[in-house]
């Protein structure tokens, strides 16, 4: 876990938004433990009831369960149903504006998709519209005649 912390939101909200990552980047699987408050309290130097309260978050969301003397586990079903809550709320929250903004910019859906690979993969190599566009944009890059040479005339 990152061990800054951002003014916008109280650190307990924090802590629970994190454990949630963990869990759809599956770093915690269903029925790993999550690390221990004490552990949590003392790394990242917060008062233990502000880690305890994230972790509580967590149970009454249904995504973790307290076993007495033991500690918490993330429950079984808990990564399928934070991708369905996830996937809502990206579709009511965050993608207006992103629909609003591919709008606004005239994007296709082949722009985007050729964007989103190039930017997964940056070792492929320029296709050959990108190699002609940058030679028609940067003249000096091409090889003038030695103007020296003697040409026919």
């Amino acid at each position: 876990m990152d061990r800054e912390w951002n003014d916008s939101q109280p650190i307990y909200r924090q802590l629970r938004d994190r454990v949630v990552a963990m869990i759809l980047d599956d770093v915690l699987k269903e029925g790993d433990p999550l690390p221990s408050v004490r552990n949590v309290a003392a790394e990242y130097r917060v008062n233990p009831l502000t880690v305890l309260k994230g972790y509580q978050q967590l149970v009454d969301e249904e995504l973790v369960e307290k076993r007495r003397g033991l500690g918490m586990f993330v429950r079984s079903g808990a990564r399928n149903l934070l991708l369905r809550g996830e996937r809502q709320k990206f579709l009511t929250e965050e993608w207006p504006r992103v629909h609003a903004t591919i709008q606004r910019l005239g994007l296709t859906a082949e722009e985007l998709l050729d964007g989103a690979s190039h930017r997964a993969s940056p070792d492929v190599a320029p296709s050959k519209t990108d190699e002609s566009n940058s030679a028609d944009s940067n003249p000096a890059d091409s090889n003038p005649p030695d103007s020296n040479s003697k040409e026919e005339r």
